[in-house]
């Protein structure tokens, strides 16, 4: 970390634990998490500059007198282009850490994090990645807060989980990039055909991946909807995805909301068929995620930086429609999704067997988008609010500005040739009702059933 050079308090002579540059830096190395990497960066740059022109601190801080900081600044920046070599230097700074560990669960949700390691993205970003597969979130999440995982696919509600300390304790997460919008599908068991209206579904068994899931606020809002209780009229179960189709077989579940691959699988294996997706709800929905600590990023922005470029670039890779059917052999083997190609090609491509004897088409059955939306994080905070998750009051805008880092994603969304949005907050609609994310207390308060 480098102390103000336009400081007269500063010196920019090395500290006596020779780990910094100053005996400011040292002292400053603590407030480095609370800055962003472009301020960090700009310090780098401002410092390095400082340093070359009054090697001597009291020859600075006599020039630093004599026109005062902010007109050195500027003075500074009349023939030094500094803003240009920060923005070099944040695209150049070599990775602090290149071996990197990074954990996924076995479905097209994470098919950017996948199909970075076969298809070269990790490498082409200067990265060593070991993606590994794991069984299950609470895996998922443990290890990486154990740091056994440098970073890790997860789904987009639990950084924000992770962050408040809901079902552990409260750790700094972030949700740095969105993996893929729609592409869940509500799945029943064969023996179930005759039960199109979501009404006639009391009673019944649901397996949902996770309790911090979009699957439980979306099936929860499908079901309340409809005038079922998901708490009373319904039993709700916590399944890990690999385990939802033998689950469905073995008649211990009557469906499921899941990631598409699963449904295709259990039509596949002629145990299930697929009721509807998810995109039928509210197209464009949000699913999982990128995330990773903050201390991640704060000790190492560089490894951040060049994780988060390879990821985004894999996305942008992912959102082409002619790119799906090599990124469903890709993704295909053991060691990622192990499912075959044919299963994973309709999930990617759209084209699909619904298990009633159609075959559909739906090309934006699943889609691939990085910007991790304000407004997604805010709408994922109403829904914990409304069934009790969080039992206290939440600052809505707050910690969707802390937890989705939208500006992150935009400024390598733009690095990789793509477009990102102009603004973090949009309204949008689920099964035709607008959510404004500048009212959240409003919206929670507007449903009938809830346990707020």
């Amino acid at each position: 970390m480098f102390s103000n050079p336009f400081s007269l308090k500063s010196t920019l002579r090395r500290c006596l634990c020779g780990r910094h540059a100053s005996a400011e830096e040292h002292a400053a190395a603590e407030r480095a998490a609370t800055l962003s990497d472009e301020a960090r960066y700009k310090e780098v740059v401002a410092s390095g500059l400082m340093r070359a022109l009054f090697p001597n601190d009291l020859k600075r801080r006599a020039f630093l007198k004599a026109v005062g900081t902010s007109t050195a600044a500027a003075a500074l920046a009349t023939f030094f282009p500094l803003d240009a070599a920060t923005e070099a230097f944040a695209q150049t700074g070599k990775p602090e850490k290149t071996d990197l560990k990074v954990g996924f669960i076995p479905i097209t949700c994470a098919t950017p994090i996948i199909m970075a390691h076969p298809m070269g993205f990790y490498t082409k970003h200067g990265l060593n990645v070991e993606v590994v597969k794991t069984a299950g979130w609470a895996v998922v999440r443990d290890k990486t807060i154990n740091k056994e995982y440098d970073a890790a696919h997860m789904l987009a509600p639990m950084p924000l989980a992770i962050s408040q300390g809901l079902g552990s304790n409260p750790i700094p997460f972030v949700a740095a990039a969105i993996e893929n919008i729609n592409g869940q599908s509500f799945t029943l068991g064969i023996k179930h055909k005759d039960k199109m209206d979501v009404k006639s579904w009391k009673g019944l068994k649901f397996a949902i991946p996770y309790d911090f899931s979009m699957h439980n606020y979306l099936l929860r809002y499908l079901l309340a909807e409809n005038g079922l209780d998901p708490d009373t009229d319904v039993q709700l179960r916590v399944v890990p995805p690999p385990e939802m189709v033998a689950n469905l077989r073995a008649e211990n579940i009557d469906g499921f909301l899941a990631p598409d691959n699963v449904a295709q699988r259990a039509v596949f294996d002629g145990v299930g068929f697929i009721h509807s997706l998810s995109k039928t709800m509210w197209d464009g929905h949000p699913c999982c995620s990128f995330a990773a600590s903050r201390e991640f990023i704060s000790t190492m922005p560089n490894t951040y930086a060049a994780l988060l470029r390879a990821i985004v670039d894999a996305t942008g890779y992912a959102s082409k429609a002619e790119n799906r059917k090599a990124i469903a052999e890709a993704i295909a083997p053991a060691a990622y999704l192990n499912a075959p190609p044919i299963v994973l090609e309709q999930v990617l491509v759209g084209k699909y067997a619904d298990g009633l004897g159609n075959i559909k088409d739906d090309p934006k059955r699943v889609d691939f988008d990085p910007f991790p939306w304000d407004s997604f994080a805010v709408w994922m905070l109403t829904q914990m609010k409304r069934w009790g998750q969080i039992k206290g009051e939440v600052d809505y805008t707050k910690v969707a500005n802390e937890v989705f880092l939208a500006t992150d994603a935009a400024k390598v969304m733009k690095e990789m040739g793509l477009t990102p949005p102009a603004t973090t907050m949009k309204s949008f609609s689920v099964m035709g009702k607008v959510f404004d994310p500048a009212k959240p207390a409003e919206y929670v308060s507007s449903f009938a059933i809830k346990r707020s």
